[in-house]
């Protein structure tokens, strides 16, 4: 009897202990089976980075200014005082022409110049003469006027008419010696102006520089005959070429897609292999305008070249910053998806791993990485690629993928190769 009571008690915990343990093991059961059941789903994490473009293009360096120096007159050359490779500053004198027919026309302008001076002397004497005989005439005139005003009849009718006569007469006299001084001021005028003339062109026989830079060509010799440039579609041969060298343009051609990015002062990287140099240069000007065959813009940079280490036609390999987006929310480009009404949009887990379909802002956008404006915080899960097998609200297994924050994106619109054969024109 004592021993079938203890047994019940025994066989009591046994079952519980055996009920126990199985709904335990059913919930943790019903748990991984949930999990299991769940899909796997590629996701990586937002984070904070930097996304810059970068276009690397190539240039070719060419002279700010490039003037033809042509002679105003004609002439022999007398001598030429400079050759290619010369630096020349502004004004100096680059040749001296020879034209013997000019010096005799300024020395007849001079003779004319003398002339009309004497001129004007004796007119000045022709006044003065006519004036005196005026005054004396006039005087006279009112002398008897002023006689026969005071006795009547002390002097004839006709003594008094040729007074009054010889006085307008001398009146007359003088106004035709001051037209006679006008005409001889504006003979001066005339032959002042034919004498400057004259000199103008005796001075254009010293050919001076226009500009200062380099002489990168010479067209004439001692004793040649030079043929004045008179105007802009003569075909004569200037006497040199003369380029602005201690300040030079760099020519970079845009490709049309990124013409949007150009703005005045923009910094790009400038290399020159040729002299082993690197520099920053700042974007100036350019076209506003694209090639009809290139589809590309030039756009320049000013270079200081004061020691005239960069010859023009040299080439340069530049880097331009397209954009840059400095500590901003960053996430693949995989995880966006154009949703309704053309908005981006991304497939987020919450905290339970269940998807929420978010709208979100983008800004600068890589190859790889996207920046986003709004609609993500750093460390938000996203699924990366295949949303369309997964709907929202469904739960997933979440496979983190690990990915770089930061892209810089390199875009190549053509570079030169400085060591390639067909760069220096060799053959293999």
């Amino acid at each position: 009897m004592n021993r079938t009571f203890f047994k019940i008690p025994a066989v009591f915990a046994v079952l519980c202990a055996a009920l126990g343990f199985w709904g335990c093991h059913d919930g943790k059961g019903t748990r991984d089976a949930a999990a299991a059941s769940a899909p796997s789903a590629r996701v990586a994490a937002a984070q904070r980075g930097n996304i810059s473009r970068v276009l690397t293009l190539a240039g070719q360096f060419q002279p700010y200014q490039v003037v033809d120096v042509h002679p105003k007159v004609s002439g022999y050359m007398a001598r030429i005082n400079v050759d290619i490779g010369d630096v020349v500053h502004q004004g100096q004198t680059l040749a001296v022409l020879q034209v013997p027919e000019l010096r005799a026309q300024l020395q007849a302008a001079t003779f004319a110049m003398g002339q009309s001076k004497e001129e004007i002397t004796r007119a000045q004497h022709e006044i003065d003469r006519a004036e005196a005989y005026y005054a004396a005439l006039h005087s006279e005139s009112e002398r008897l006027k002023q006689a026969a005003a005071t006795r009547p009849g002390l002097i004839a009718q006709q003594e008094l008419d040729n007074a009054q006569a010889q006085d307008l007469s001398a009146q007359a006299q003088v106004d035709s010696t001051k037209a006679a001084m006008a005409a001889a001021k504006q003979h001066m005028g005339a032959a002042n102006a034919e004498e400057q003339r004259v000199q103008a062109l005796e001075d254009y026989t010293t050919v001076t520089a226009p500009i200062a830079g380099v002489v990168v060509w010479r067209y004439a010799d001692t004793g040649a005959l030079i043929q004045g440039g008179t105007n802009s579609n003569d075909q004569t041969l200037p006497i040199v070429r003369i380029a602005q060298s201690q300040l030079l343009r760099l020519r970079v051609p845009v490709p049309e897609d990124d013409v949007q990015y150009v703005h005045t002062g923009d910094q790009l990287q400038v290399r020159v292999d040729a002299i082993n140099r690197s520099f920053t240069g700042k974007i100036v000007r350019f076209t506003r305008s694209v090639n009809f065959e290139t589809r590309s813009m030039e756009t320049e940079v000013d270079v200081a070249n004061n020691d005239l280490s960069i010859a023009p036609g040299m080439y340069a390999n530049t880097a331009l910053e397209l954009g840059r987006a400095q500590n901003v929310v960053t996430i693949p480009v995989e995880a966006l998806v154009l949703g309704a009404h053309n908005q981006q949009t991304v497939y987020a887990l919450d905290g339970s791993n269940r998807i929420q379909v978010r709208a979100v802002q983008m800004g600068l956008q890589g190859s790889k990485l996207a920046q986003i404006t709004s609609g993500l915080n750093p460390g938000d899960r996203v699924l990366v690629g295949g949303q369309e097998k997964y709907q929202e609200g469904e739960r997933v297994n979440p496979l983190l993928t690990a990915e770089p924050p930061s892209e810089t994106v390199q875009e190549s619109g053509g570079m030169i190769d400085m060591k390639s054969p067909s760069s220096n024109g060799g053959t293999d």
